[in-house]
């Protein structure tokens, strides 16, 4: 779906942000740029009644590119949020079966790419430069995020 303002959609599960705010972070989706978060406050009407406010929060990273990896992309002017890729756990956890340990995934679409808005500081990402060298172009392998890319 297409996230229009003023949109609220259910999201079932999460954990305690700060436990004096008792805010919960749904979702923090870094790769798209997506914060979901809920949480008790008083009901405008009824003062005694608490009801859940969610709370998403989307920064659009400037100059991003349909390609993160290309540099000279085109700009992205189009920007597709759904919940179900927000909330995609891919990372395996440990479950107890019967007496076993398994390791279980929490997504069901874990093999599709995840469409990224920025760069994932964790994952490096590189692009192919034209270099003049010699009086020759020669195409090298650039590192667009060298922290990722070089451990030293």
């Amino acid at each position: 779906f297409f996230f229009y303002p003023g949109t609220a959609y259910p999201v079932l599960t999460g954990y305690l942000q700060d436990p004096d705010e008792k805010e919960y972070v749904l979702v923090n989706n870094k790769c798209q740029c997506v914060t979901v978060t809920s949480k008790f406050v008083p009901s405008k009407e009824n003062p005694d009644e608490e009801i859940l406010e969610r709370n998403i929060r989307i920064l659009v990273p400037l100059r991003a590119r349909e390609n993160i990896s290309d540099p000279l992309s085109p700009l992205r002017t189009k920007f597709v949020y759904s919940m179900t890729e927000l909330c995609r756990k891919c990372d395996p956890v440990e479950i107890e079966l019967g007496g076993k340990i398994y390791q279980a995934q929490q997504s069901t679409f874990c093999d599709e790419p995840e469409t990224c808005y920025t760069y994932d500081r964790n994952k490096c990402y590189t692009t192919n430069v034209p270099l003049l060298y010699n009086g020759k172009v020669e195409t090298v392998k650039a590192a667009l995020t060298p922290a990722s890319c070089y451990t030293d």
